[in-house]
């Protein structure tokens, strides 16, 4: 697996200060994709122990909220092994902290089924996500009021009782910002 770049103060992709991994490689294209570069899978630098290591580092300050998997696309099957993996240790290490995960893939249809890869390591790693953000950027459903999502299309999942149900359990609270202000309120 290759990665685009790693966010160590990202305070745009899940709540509080984040350590985000953009990784590299996606087969969605979205039109208007704001990380177009990342769809080539070769893009960025080749993901090692090192890196890993970077990321768990970077995460220690109490002050740091989780980790958040974007793209390219964190789901794409080649990807799937080495997130599994950072998952495990991340969950091991930190398991207060908070692990969400964007993705174009629909939870119920293509993720639930196990049909993004091998089911078996796709399994697992939901297993360690807390929040999904699925769905693909949809242009003409843009809504610069939304936040933690780019189009109204999107879902923010809550991932353990979405397991747990066997269907999509949508995270309790729909946040929009407040227009004007950057205020975020719960509707």
């Amino acid at each position: 697996m290759n990665y685009a770049v790693i966010k160590k103060n990202d305070i745009a992709n899940g709540p509080g200060v984040r350590v985000s991994l953009f990784v590299s490689g996606c087969r969605h294209h979205c039109r208007n994709c704001f990380n177009r570069e990342a769809w080539d899978f070769s893009y960025g630098q080749p993901f090692t122990r090192e890196t890993m290591n970077e990321i768990l580092n970077a995460l220690a300050p109490s002050y740091v909220a989780g980790l958040s998997f974007l793209g390219g696309e964190p789901l794409e099957p080649e990807n799937q092994a080495s997130l599994l993996e950072l998952a495990r240790l991340f969950k091991e290490r930190f398991p207060e902290k908070t692990l969400w995960c964007y993705t174009g893939f629909t939870f119920e249809t293509d993720l639930l089924t196990g049909s993004v890869g091998d089911p078996e390591i796709l399994r697992e790693l939901l297993s360690y996500i807390d929040v999904l953000v699925d769905g693909k950027f949809v242009e003409e459903l843009k809504d610069a009021g939304l936040i933690f999502r780019g189009s109204s299309n999107q879902n923010i999942i809550d991932v353990p009782k979405s397991l747990v149900e066997g269907r999509m359990v949508l995270l309790e609270g729909t946040w929009r910002r407040t227009m004007g202000s950057g205020d975020i309120d719960e509707v």
